[in-house]
């Protein structure tokens, strides 16, 4: 048994209108996993091993959520622009550092004995510039906290990891790195391969949130498209036992009239024989304390 955790950046609940790529396109993961269509007005769906409900990402403070702060509480349980007093990103604010170091949801699973595993690869350029600066994601952060290491090319080469977009063209077009390509089906089943040797495997797609900062409904159609196939496979082809996550940390791609984060709550998606464990949800600051409990049914 293990916990499936697909991250999902700005990906919020949007309106019935052409402002919404969820709207204007189909996308059958996410009909699947609404039973409907995935916008504002979808229903709530609670059985025994299908969750799906809208959640809270404001955390009490105005303004627009951020990632820095809405992935820390995404990840540690702890309410990070309450915190700071206001929303932070991309990368974490100094006073939320310390929670990714220590309390994120690696630090649980490891304390009870179990194994994390974070699955996004990195390419050369990135380590370069991140030691430089120490700079550092939240997902990075916390997955270097564990002590855990960063996957890079050798790890996409090995099938055991995915670079960020899943099907890895940039780093051969852009970069010019010799890596093949692959369909988003044969990412997911390299995914599926990975689950058994861990309890938890994270999967971090950040390239919603780039589309939504764009505006452009040609590139949200692009970074959607291979995430349906990506999901649809996992949806099919996942363990029983097996427990999918799937939320955001802030709107974004589902109003692509404003280039700016929204507002809006964000989809929570969970299949598995232990679903109900979220069935109390109702914010990010929840999510991580469910995974957890999960896992114990396991221990």
């Amino acid at each position: 048994m293990a916990v499936i955790f697909i991250f999902i950046d700005g990906v919020g609940l949007g309106e019935k209108d052409s402002s919404n790529p969820f709207f204007e396109n189909r996308y059958e993961s996410f009909e699947i996993l609404t039973d409907g269509y995935f916008n504002k007005d979808a229903k709530p769906v609670q059985q025994k091993d299908h969750l799906y409900k809208a959640i809270d990402a404001n955390l009490g403070v105005e303004g627009l959520p951020q990632s820095g702060t809405g992935q820390t509480a995404l990840f540690t349980g702890r309410n990070a622009a309450k915190e700071i007093g206001k929303h932070f990103g991309p990368f974490p604010h100094s006073g939320i550092k310390p929670f990714l170091k220590k309390e994120s949801v690696f630090h649980g699973v490891k304390e009870m004995g179990k194994k994390p595993y974070f699955m996004n690869a990195y390419p050369p350029i990135f380590f370069e510039h991140a030691q430089k600066r120490n700079r550092w994601s939240c997902t990075t952060l916390m997955t270097k906290s564990v002590d855990l290491k960063l996957n890079s090319t050798e790890d996409v080469l090995n099938e055991s990891a995915l670079t960020a977009e899943i099907v890895q063209n940039a780093w051969r077009e852009k970069l010019g790195i010799d890596i093949p390509k692959i369909t988003p089906t044969e990412a997911a089943n390299r995914l599926l391969n990975v689950v058994p040797d861990y309890d938890l495997v994270l999967y971090e797609y950040y390239l919603t949130d780039k589309a939504g900062h764009n505006q452009s409904p040609e590139d949200a159609e692009r970074v959607l498209k291979p995430l349906d196939e990506f999901l649809l496979q996992i949806i099919k082809e996942k363990r029983s036992s097996d427990t999918l996550v799937i939320t955001s940390d802030h709107g974004n791609l589902e109003d692509l009239s404003t280039k700016t984060h929204t507002r809006n709550k964000v989809p929570l998606f969970i299949l598995g024989e232990n679903g109900s464990v979220f069935n109390n949800v109702n914010s990010l600051t929840d999510i991580k304390e469910k995974i957890i409990q999960v896992l114990t049914y396991d221990s």
